[in-house]
């Protein structure tokens, strides 16, 4: 039986940014310098299940998201959404594309035009995309507003009349109005209240299996992920560093990275607390890259030979990968 074909499939995806130093560009002789915000880049997201992303601030998740529907352009690599590679697509191609994948962005006071209205904000996308005409636009702003739990009462309603949970709500009313496929959620719940966040994250874990939405959910927060996905990403300074299956990845990292997130999260049951693994200094620069493994120089496990090659992905269980080039005896002192 041939294993059904992932939403989304993600290949060696690389987004460099062009720097110059401002001393030198002010006479014309600058040289270019060159961030590498997404390096190379792979994992890919099977229909109706959620991708978790996660890292520290800097670690390009934002950049990540924004190559992913094209609000930037990739430097190199594939994204292949449903079959199609969207880097070939433009024009009315792209279009279509857009509205089958939707973003939800992290804050929703400025993702919604504060001069419109939420029954004019959540109208715009289905006279857009054509989705109904104009007699019909009523009835169906009211069902989006339902389906996110607000009334329709708000429809007169400016964004700086709601709260903050409802103006997310609203937001993810707008990116469900196309009806979209695939939904991007970039830090949604971060600016939010905590007893916010759990009723959104709710909303979120009972739209996707409602409506048969597949999600990459970014957050720097693990217990966010490990409440909304299946399978986790974890960043570092452009690179995926470990990946797999939230269980897998969250009881036994394979990364002295992960492993030092895991162990900095809040944990209020004393015995499942992790002995933490240190992290040192502070995040180095992406202009000035360590060799190397790139996490050696805050790890406290690195050796000399983790400062000569940059590690690739090795896969430590059935769908669980990490860069480590000492992972083989360094997993006891991981979970002590």
């Amino acid at each position: 039986m041939t294993p059904e074909r992932p939403m989304l499939e993600v290949s060696g995806l690389v987004k460099q940014f062009e720097l110059r130093k401002s001393s030198s560009h002010r006479v014309g002789r600058g040289t270019a310098l060159k961030l590498t915000a997404v390096d190379h880049v792979s994992f890919s997201v099977p229909r109706n299940q959620t991708l978790g992303i996660v890292g520290e601030s800097g670690s390009g998740k934002t950049t990540l998201a924004r190559c992913l529907t094209r609000l930037m352009e990739p430097d190199a690599g594939s994204v292949v959404f449903d079959g199609t590679d969207i880097r070939s697509l433009g024009g009315k191609d792209l279009q279509r594309l857009r509205r089958r994948i939707q973003v939800v962005f992290q804050d929703p006071f400025t993702s919604l035009n504060p001069r419109m209205t939420v029954g004019a904000a959540l109208a715009e996308p289905l006279r857009v995309h054509g989705i109904t005409g104009r007699s019909d636009t009523p009835a169906r702003v009211a069902e989006l507003l339902d389906l996110v739990g607000l009334p329709s009462t708000v429809t007169r309603s400016f964004p700086r009349e709601l709260s903050g949970g409802q103006r997310q709500r609203v937001a993810i009313a707008r990116s469900l109005a196309p009806e979209p496929e695939l939904l991007i959620a970039d830090e949604a719940v971060s600016a939010l209240d905590v007893s916010i966040q759990a009723q959104i994250l709710n909303l979120l874990v009972d739209l996707t299996d409602r409506l048969g939405l597949t999600m990459v959910f970014i957050s720097h927060q693990l217990s966010v992920i490990a409440n909304i996905a299946h399978s986790v990403a974890v960043m570092y300074l452009g690179q995926i560093v470990e990946s797999g299956p939230v269980d897998s990845v969250f009881e036994s990292p394979q990364h002295p990275y992960t492993a030092a997130l895991l162990a900095a999260n809040p944990e209020p049951v004393p015995e499942r607390r992790r002995r933490k693994p240190a992290i040192r200094g502070d995040i180095p620069s992406p202009l000035d890259m360590p060799s190397g493994c790139r996490f050696r120089t805050r790890c406290a496990y690195a050796e000399d030979r983790c400062a000569l090659e940059d590690p690739p992905p090795v896969r430590v269980g059935t769908r669980h990968d990490a860069r480590c080039v000492v992972l083989p005896y360094r997993e006891a002192e991981l979970h002590r």
